[in-house]
């Protein structure tokens, strides 16, 4: 697997047509709407962005979408691309391949359907000519992250979750990584932020916590502030990523990215955080939140980011379905141009 900055043919997203990621509220409903369409539309400046849409949900897709997007027609339940989608991989033989992750709904989750998203991953590989990659355990795009040494952060409430992979190990688990993605290192967090671990969640995904930056640093999410939960979670997990070494066996180059002053939701306390980005050919895309810590958080990215500019998109209303701009979107490598 490609690290996600490597060269990109592609931007992958999938529409929020229905469900609950739209609820019952039109004018919620609306708001995710315009913020999916604001990711794509604002990706759409810099390369080629594909939206999966259900058949059902297309006159509202062309209504928000610029005609740069390239719409296609695929049946989904959700519009969470990172997770349902396939994972890209590149051959030693340059050849583009996709890991189509088994997927049930985030273990199962009794609010979630996945007749439809289940088959994404494989739909997606097909319409991007890659050789599809089978896998038989459950995993989502956004509970790894790597680097371009062999090195994969994870979860164990996610990977071990028993409504995901009941028995599994954590060496079944690397093994299947190491056949998959081509990584020989695995990293292991605990668990993930606290909202995270509520009921319409992913139960710890890694890519609202850490994300590996091309310079050799892993960006990791810091709450300083101790009233919240996620400050005593990610104080665990930082010392954890402070022992811990890659696939070079070299200790890792830790920079905090600070959370948004704000703590809280209509829900309780929020994960609002800006790992949780995308880094695409000649930008980054950082969810923003109308905070004092907005601009702190683009200066550090701009640092790490030579070359990139540094755009922004007010998340809220993605946030408030359970995610950021990394779990809406998927990078597709550009073949025999990967690191």
């Amino acid at each position: 697997m490609p690290p996600e900055w490597a060269p990109q043919r592609r931007i992958w997203m999938a529409w929020p047509g229905g469900g609950y990621v739209l609820g019952d509220d039109e004018r919620k409903a609306e708001e995710t709407r315009r913020a999916w369409s604001a990711v794509a539309n604002l990706v759409s400046e810099y390369q080629e962005v594909v939206m999966a849409v259900d058949p059902d949900a297309m006159n509202a897709a062309r209504r928000h979408l610029s005609s740069a997007v390239a719409i296609v027609p695929e049946p989904l339940n959700d519009a969470w691309m990172r997770d349902i989608g396939p994972t890209f991989v590149t051959g030693d033989d340059g050849r583009l391949g996709a890991v189509a992750w088994t997927f049930n709904g985030w273990g199962g989750q009794d609010w979630a359907q996945w007749d439809k998203d289940e088959k994404i991953g494989v739909a997606v590989a097909r319409r991007a000519g890659a050789e599809v990659v089978s896998s038989s355990i459950v995993n989502e795009g956004g509970a790894i992250q790597v680097d371009a040494h062999g090195t994969v952060l994870a979860t164990l409430t996610v990977q071990l979750d028993p409504g995901r992979n009941p028995g599994a190990t954590t060496d079944d688990i690397e093994q299947e990584f190491e056949r998959t993605l081509g990584t020989s290192k695995t990293v292991w967090l605990p668990r993930g932020l606290w909202r995270d671990a509520q009921p319409f969640a992913t139960r710890g995904h890694v890519d609202m916590m850490a994300a590996f930056a091309p310079d050799g640093t892993l960006l990791v999410h810091d709450q300083p502030d101790a009233g919240h939960p996620d400050h005593v979670i990610m104080r665990e997990n930082r010392a954890i990523l402070a022992e811990a070494t890659d696939a070079r066996d070299r200790p890792f180059d830790i920079v905090t990215l600070p959370a948004p002053t704000i703590l809280r939701d209509d829900e309780g306390f929020a994960d609002f955080n800006y790992i949780n980005h995308l880094v695409i050919n000649d930008a980054v895309i950082m969810p923003v939140f109308d905070d004092p810590m907005d601009e702190r958080a683009a200066a550090i990215l701009a640092e790490h980011y030579p070359g990139r500019e540094i755009r922004t998109v007010e998340a809220h209303a993605i946030f408030a379905q359970g995610g950021g701009v990394h779990c809406i979107t998927q990078q597709e490598p550009l073949i025999d141009a990967t690191v």
